[in-house]
């Protein structure tokens, strides 16, 4: 074994900064059989240095983070500071300073992966990420390496432990969104403000993510769709129950039949309960892989919190550590494919949309109408009289599958229509 330690600087001393730094130390005998020399923490980045932080010598910590990625005697960065900006800047100088990078930074992986990619390949340099998507669940690795040989069809999961943890709570016992987001902020799963998890930015950021490993193409931020899910009500719940279903928040990255493109996108959906990803609960996180040869895998466990997301860390920083000692890197951006990302509007699925019309005779053929001359096949039809009377009633349609513009026509044709009073909600239906 080789006796010199490699350094290590750590960018953040947060819930995840301070586990990395704990893991290090506690396990540091471990760490050093396994990557075939000692690791030292070299230096600490924070913004507030007067804090306590529990087993970290204090001489250690800086705020000067350029100055600590500058050093030249780094050996590898440990970025959890978040964010776009100084992460970026810090990433690339750490690169230019002879120090390979582990992040768990899915924003400005999402943004601007491309571009770090090539600053690492540029200086010869590793960019690990395995934290930035599903915590401590083994996934990147497993995409880019284990399934290198494969071809991926379609990547499904749930990425966003807060909002697993709302919508549970809404199908396990009825409580309305507001009521389970209220439960979710006290037992600390949401933010003050949950606003990047509950409309879909977090997730949004992942998929982007996931989308671009699995297809070998480049995916921005921007080339996802996004749709929160604070319009989920109970009622919708109800609806997906008497379907065999539940909801989920769901990241779906998809190949095109033909092969030729690729989709990202972010939404509630109705799956059913047959289905492995509707058995996950709580603040837990899943991702169900599709593939030509090994078929259907699942990937699940913790999708956040300190100690799963610094484990994570911890396998990259191994990894990094023991390409340095061979004087080789991992494998790097993989974007040979370049297939186009598609709109929205060209992807296809089921859905189920509710009506409340009049409570007459010829309406369910009225709207059928409506369906066929927009080409969209519908599978079921549910209608059902209002118990408080006033002459209207309850539609459900469930559809074949059909594409997001065609549907979204057929929904404008249907506003139009005298007998239909509104539309309740429009939900699509994965996993089948």
């Amino acid at each position: 074994m080789r006796t010199r330690p490699l350094k290590v600087a750590l960018l953040g001393c947060g819930v995840v900064g301070s586990e990395v730094a704990r893991i290090m130390t506690t396990h540091a005998d471990d760490l050093a059989a396994r990557i075939g020399a000692p690791i030292e923490l070299a230096g600490v980045a924070v913004r507030r240095p007067a804090k306590v932080r529990e087993g970290i010598d204090p001489d250690l910590v800086t705020t000067d983070a350029t100055a600590l990625v500058k050093r030249g005697d780094i050996d590898v960065v440990v970025e959890v500071i978040g964010g776009i900006e100084p992460a970026r800047t810090l990433i690339t100088t750490a690169f230019e300073h002879g120090a390979s990078v582990v992040s768990a930074n899915k924003a400005l992986l999402a943004q601007d992966g491309a571009a770090l990619h090539a600053a690492a390949q540029e200086h010869k340099r590793d960019l690990y990420y395995e934290a930035a998507v599903a915590g401590a669940i083994p996934l990147i690795r497993p995409l880019r390496e284990s399934l290198a040989g494969d071809k991926i069809n379609r990547v499904m999961g749930i990425v966003n432990g807060t909002t697993n943890f709302i919508l549970d709570k809404m199908d396990s016992t009825g409580a309305g969104y507001q009521e389970a987001l209220d439960e979710a902020t006290a037992l600390g799963y949401a933010e003050a403000d949950p606003t990047a998890d509950v409309e879909g930015f977090d997730a949004a950021a992942k998929a982007a993510i996931l989308a671009g490993i699995s297809f070998h193409t480049r995916v921005r931020l921007d080339d996802v769709y996004r749709e929160g899910m604070t319009e989920v009500t109970a009622s919708d719940f109800a609806s997906a129950k008497e379907m065999g279903c539940t909801i989920k928040l769901l990241a779906i990255c998809e190949r095109a039949a033909d092969g030729g493109s690729v989709t990202a996108r972010v939404h509630p959906a109705m799956i059913p309960l047959s289905h492995p990803l509707a058995s996950v609960r709580g603040a837990y996180n899943a991702v169900f892989v599709e593939s030509d040869a090994a078929g259907q895998l699942m990937f699940y466990g913790p999708g956040a919190g300190g100690a799963p997301t610094a484990s994570a860390v911890l396998g990259d920083l191994v990894a990094v550590c023991r390409n340095k000692l061979n004087g080789s890197t991992g494998p790097g951006d993989s974007a040979y494919a370049q297939l186009p990302v598609s709109p929205m509007g060209e992807v296809v699925t089921r859905y189920h949309i509710s009506l409340d019309v009049a409570d007459k005779p010829g309406v369910l053929a009225q709207v059928a109408t409506v369906f066929a001359e927009h080409g969209v096949s519908i599978d079921t039809v549910r209608q059902q009289g209002r118990q408080d009377g006033g002459g209207e009633a309850s539609l459900v349609v469930v559809t074949h599958r059909a594409s997001d513009a065609s549907l979204n026509g057929t929904v404008e044709a249907l506003r139009s229509l005298d007998t239909v009073r509104g539309v309740a909600s429009i939900m699509r239906v994965e996993g089948e």
